[in-house]
């Protein structure tokens, strides 16, 4: 098992590298199911794993021109705050049994998970919906409602330990118009500083095996300069439903888990 869980690692990175995002969807399940993390432990190494290797993503992207830090900027400082709070006040905060109803208890482990699964499922539907250009908002309060959104994206992030380029992606696309390839080095600039950060607030409340944590990142980073280098071989219009129905495949998965 524990070597099934480096290759999720390598795995990890690939899916990020290619999509921009999806990372965090492989992380949290391969913690948890292989190697038999606790959910919130899983959710806070994902944060680690997921933002380290970004950096490295975003840096390759970076080179070839593919990163909007300004439009990264708008989304990363309102999001990254919402991860933060959420991980050093409101998880910590979330009780171990939410309720029992007869012989079925709602645990925190099973409540993150199964959150995880309905945003997954929602971000994906966002992602294959055709989208009605007709609508034109004005740009001052297009930016406004920017920031609040991203702000409860990045405690949605923190509930989920997701890097949340499954949620920043469709709204780059949508919202802040980004051509798809543009989106994917963007948002990881943006999964870099929400996860970093969000963890900080981990650190003040779990104990952190860091020889575990450093080894799998390092796994993880080697396939996402795979990613990066395979990216560039794939058609934007397939990779954006791709990743889409990839998300959905992952949130099917985690339900069918939790529930049974």
């Amino acid at each position: 098992m524990e070597v099934l869980g480096y290759l999720g690692a390598l795995l990890i990175g690939l899916v990020l590298g290619l999509t921009g995002g999806g990372g965090s969807m492989l992380t949290v399940p391969i913690l948890v199911y292989i190697l038999f993390l606790n959910p919130v432990t899983a959710t806070a190494y994902s944060l680690f794993i997921v933002g380290t290797t970004s950096v490295f993503g975003a840096l390759q992207n970076f080179k070839k021109g593919l990163v909007d830090f300004k439009k990264g900027f708008l989304f990363a400082i309102p999001s990254f705050v919402g991860v933060y709070l959420t991980r050093r006040y409101i998880v910590p905060k979330i009780p171990e049994t939410l309720f029992t109803i007869g012989n079925f208890t709602l645990t925190k482990g099973t409540f993150l998970m199964l959150f995880f699964a309905v945003i997954m499922i929602l971000a994906a539907i966002s992602m294959l919906k055709k989208k009605n250009n007709a609508a034109q908002t004005d740009k001052e309060a297009a930016v406004s409602i920017l920031i609040l959104q991203t702000f409860f994206i990045g405690i949605i992030i923190g509930l989920v330990g997701a890097g949340g380029g499954f949620l920043i992606i469709p709204s780059l696309v949508l919202f802040a118009k980004l051509p798809m390839k543009k989106a994917i080095g963007t948002s990881l600039f943006i999964i870099a500083m929400n996860s970093l950060i969000g963890f900080l607030g981990d650190v003040q409340t779990l104990t952190i095996d860091w020889f575990f944590l450093m080894t799998f990142t390092s796994v993880s980073i080697i396939g996402i300069f795979l990613g990066g280098y395979l990216n560039k071989f794939i058609n934007e219009a397939q990779l954006k439903k791709g990743f889409a129905y990839f998300v959905l495949l992952m949130a099917t998965f985690i339900l069918f888990k939790e529930t049974l």
